[in-house]
């Protein structure tokens, strides 16, 4: 169980959360409501294990360091929704809760018992989240989509990459963002069932998240006619804009100039008055113009320089550069730390990691993790025992039964 004093400083306290979701993108917005607080209980089964509860190779990984993420704060109990009578529980566990949260394809919760509608009569005032690929309306709602697909169907891969090179395969930020995009649908409606005692159902299309993401792309082609084209790592009217070599093994910086303030403030940075001399980089559109040599120019100098010393000296002269951090960088950032971000957690065994927490402060509420990732089922006895009422007698009958399983 999760420490109640500290939960009860957070913003969300007293709510709670029955989470059906699987693999990321609904997990993360349930995990979201767990770090402002929410009593979020994981529901899950023997019979097919989160894909994410498994270890598995994803990016070279063999561990389950994505469930861990998504999962933390969480409690976890068992249930067989293949069973009448797990279907039954599933009821009485929305019934006792405020939001509950599902990713399954559209369908699949009516099939079950377990739509919004059937719902209602248990809990008249429940917010529902269906996060799902295409949304639970519309021709394709029955389409199946993970991460890539995403950023496929939503425009973002064709706009990722190099002009001479495929569309880019968007993974795990996908799942993310839709986690994130949902929190505020969802917190949206938790403001008005506070005003009007009214629940809603709330309806995430992940393809569609990522379609909400390529505004400018839209707008030029509904100007232009134009369908814009991959274009690496340039930004349109803003040189240099790219990622740069530094020394050591892949150590890259990141430098972007928007005004001609940055680009005197680089000039000085790299002892180059000539560039302020230069006609080619008098203006933004010169800059933009002769870019490549420009980058060829800054790749130079910055290959034989540290990429940290590089972002001190760039910072102090109001030049927007920061390294490419990896997951080790992450770990190590003395700012990170300072602020609290990543955080130090201690699990029932003795075993500590890294996580990531909160990215958001309140001046007088706490947030962040603070409950470690459960084991399956591990919470059983306080769900089904504390808030269902059920006897002893009858929810080890329930586990013999293969119904809490």
């Amino acid at each position: 169980m999760m420490d109640k004093q500290q939960t009860s400083r957070k913003p969300l306290a007293g709510l709670r959360v029955a989470d059906f979701t699987a693999r990321a993108a609904g997990p993360y917005c349930a995990h979201l409501l767990a770090l402002l607080g929410a009593e979020c209980i994981k529901v899950e089964t023997g019979l097919r294990l989160d894909s994410f509860r498994k270890p598995h190779p994803v990016y070279g990984r063999v561990g389950v360091a994505t469930f861990a993420q998504v999962a933390a704060n969480k409690l976890s109990v068992q249930l067989n929704l293949k069973h009448p009578r797990g279907v039954a529980l599933a009821r009485q566990l929305v019934a006792v809760s405020d939001i509950m949260c599902e990713s399954f394809r559209p369908g699949v919760m009516e099939r079950l018992g377990l739509g919004y509608e059937a719902l209602r009569a248990v809990k008249q005032d429940l917010i529902m989240v269906s996060v799902s690929a295409s949304g639970q309306t519309g021709p394709e709602r029955s389409y199946a989509g993970y991460a890539p697909v995403f950023g496929a169907t939503g425009g973002l891969g064709t706009l990722t990459g190099y002009q001479d090179g495929p569309p880019v395969e968007m993974r795990h930020m996908m799942d993310h963002l839709t986690g994130i995009t949902t929190l505020s649908p969802v917190l949206a409606a938790c403001y008005r069932r506070k005003r009007t005692g009214q629940g809603a159902h709330v309806d995430m299309s992940a393809n569609e998240v990522a379609a909400s993401f390529i505004g400018d792309a839209l707008l030029q082609f509904a100007a232009t006619g134009e369908v814009p084209q991959r274009k690496g790592n340039d930004a349109w009217g803003m040189a240099p804009h790219n990622v740069y070599p530094c020394a050591g093994d892949d150590a890259w910086i990141s430098i972007a100039v928007g005004s001609d303030q940055e680009w005197a403030g680089l000039a000085r940075a790299l002892a180059r008055p000539d560039w302020l001399a230069d006609a080619r980089y008098a203006d933004g559109a010169g800059r933009w113009s002769h870019r490549a040599a420009l980058d060829r120019e800054i790749a130079a100098w910055t290959v034989t320089h540290d990429r940290d010393a590089v972002t001190r000296l760039l910072q102090q002269h109001g030049v927007p550069a920061f390294p490419s951090y990896h997951g080790a960088d992450l770990c190590n950032d003395a700012h990170l730390a300072a602020r609290g971000t990543i955080q130090t957690l201690t699990g029932p065994d003795g075993e500590t990691r890294k996580v990531v927490g909160a990215p958001w402060r309140f001046s007088r509420s706490q947030t962040g993790t603070t409950g470690w990732s459960p084991h399956m089922g591990e919470h059983n006895d306080y769900v089904f025992g504390e808030l269902l009422g059920l006897p002893r007698d009858e929810i080890e009958a329930l586990v013999a039964d293969k119904v809490i399983y």
